[in-house]
């Protein structure tokens, strides 16, 4: 399998994490849509948040989401949490993760 999320969870690609569980990892986006922009996935692949039926791991990345956001500050002006799934979805990567998006006032309407 050829996916680059998969690569950064197996350390095929050095990325420093912002969190790391046994089950999830952390890290910042390489082309961020505000000033603080993570990504939140679990190590084990599926393809989008409809083929997870773990409800345990989907809760272990809102919990490292949650961590996250209070060790970069920005629990308490508020962030926003986005799941894309599949193409009309805005899904690009084919690896469930979620965004964290955070540091300024977010303003738009998703849809």
């Amino acid at each position: 399998m050829d996916c680059i999320f998969c690569k950064i969870a197996t350390k095929k690609v050095n990325v420093a994490p912002v969190i790391e569980t046994d089950d999830v990892i952390v890290i910042k986006d390489l082309n961020p849509q505000a000033p603080v922009h993570l990504l939140v996935m679990p190590k084990a692949h599926y393809a989008s948040v409809l083929d997870c039926k773990d409800a345990k791991l989907l809760a272990a990345m809102m919990e490292a989401a949650i961590a996250a956001a209070k060790k970069l500050k920005v629990d308490e002006k508020g962030f926003r949490l986005v799941i894309n799934t599949n193409d009309e979805g805005g899904q690009t990567v084919f690896h469930l993760h979620m965004h964290l998006l955070a540091g300024r006032p977010l303003t738009g309407r998703l849809g």
